[in-house]
């Protein structure tokens, strides 16, 4: 079957936004698409949107989003699986392509997460858990993973500097990274000292809401070639589910979405973990990369905070890991992310990422996660 390949890329500023909807965030990103492709809007068949809308003041956003990029009446629909969402519009994209349904796809990360308090953000988040007998109990998100936290040093020795060093890391790389949130490095000595979120987790362990947008540009590869000089193909695709209730999870020191997904997607793409040379994870918590390092095969289990240690995880470590500055650093407007990841990888395999590029990248991967592991999408992207 003719691959799918990513011909356009565009991004936004990621921070507190307040001089722009999430349709004017939208147009930011896909106005650098369109250009980045070389394309006119009026070749794009169709779009998919990734978002979370109990986050908007706006219903039915893809009809907003839509309009406002000028590419009605062509068809457009919404993919929603929390943080995941912008993913899950990437393998909606590359479905529909390989389908033969269409044969240029706009796909659109987007979201305004600052139009609600962060009170009524953490309640809503809370109720991805199982409503019927976790969030009720007040679950919130940074609870969760103060969960696996613990649950991971208990079981292999991970310790509070070793889980801190993925926030030096993804704040050293956020500094580089012009669309980031946080552009300030930061010390060790500065993280421990920071507020305690939910022991053993600090504020320096965790992401921060943010608005932004991320677009990607993808079309069969007979087009894929005649429109790009450098396409990037997506090579796996694959997506896995587990139960809703944490705890019902036969262990708390990884997400088993993520095994499998990666299992699946390194099959379709044909390599293993050793191929990857770059990755972008999920690092909602700074526990969340390190089970991410394990669970995609980076390293052993229980091994993952001894590889951010040796700094393995940097640009001139064995696999870079969130060069951007991951969400921790860079932001995570949730909708957005999920393409985000892709234009980081995309831009990476270009040779495009200045000084944050990661020398001979030529397979990447990125790791998104909706809920609390509920959902895992992971992608294999690959240039010739």
């Amino acid at each position: 079957m003719s691959k799918v390949g990513i011909v356009g890329i565009g991004h936004t500023v990621f921070g507190r936004r307040s001089d722009a909807t999430v349709q004017e965030l939208a147009f930011e990103a896909f106005r650098d698409a369109v250009e980045d492709a070389g394309i006119d809007k009026k070749d794009i068949d169709a779009s998919v949107i990734g978002s979370v809308p109990e986050y908007h003041k706006q219903r039915s956003l893809p009809g907003v989003v839509q309009e406002y990029l000028g590419l009605n009446p062509k068809p457009t629909w919404l993919t929603e699986v929390a943080c995941a969402s912008g993913s899950a519009a990437m393998r909606t994209a590359w479905m529909a392509i390989k389908a033969g349904v269409h044969d240029i796809v706009c796909v659109m990360g987007c979201q305004k997460m600052t139009e609600l308090s962060t009170p009524e953000i953490l309640a809503l988040m809370g109720r991805v858990g199982e409503v019927q007998w976790e969030s009720v109990f007040g679950t919130t998100f940074p609870g969760y993973y103060a969960l696996f936290a613990k649950r991971h040093m208990h079981e292999f020795g991970t310790t509070r500097k070793q889980l801190l060093e993925v926030s030096i890391k993804n704040h050293f790389y956020g500094a580089k990274n012009p669309y980031a949130l946080f552009k300030k490095e930061i010390t060790m000595e500065k993280a421990l000292a920071s507020e305690e979120v939910s022991s053993p987790l600090q504020v320096y362990d965790c992401c921060a809401n943010a608005d932004g947008a991320a677009c990607a540009i993808l079309a069969k590869e007979d087009l894929a070639r005649e429109i790009s000089k450098k396409p990037v193909w997506l090579a796996g695709m694959a997506c896995a589910t587990a139960s809703m209730s944490v705890l019902r999870r036969p262990s708390l020191t990884g997400l088993p979405s993520a095994e499998k997904a990666a299992k699946d997607a390194y099959k379709m793409a044909g390599v293993t973990a050793a191929d990857i040379k770059v990755a972008q994870v999920h690092d909602c918590f700074s526990i969340a990369e390190v089970m991410a390092y394990e669970d995609l095969g980076f390293c052993k289990k229980g091994e993952g905070g001894k590889l951010i240690e040796d700094r393995e995880t940097y640009v001139e470590g064995k696999i870079p890991v969130n060069v951007d500055g991951g969400l921790k650093a860079k932001g995570h407007p949730i909708g957005a992310t999920g393409v985000s990841q892709t234009y980081e990888i995309t831009k990476q395999l270009r040779g495009e990422a200045g000084e944050r590029q990661v020398p001979g990248a030529d397979i990447g991967l990125t790791h998104n996660v909706g809920g609390i592991g509920q959902y895992c999408f992971v992608q294999i992207l690959r240039r010739d």
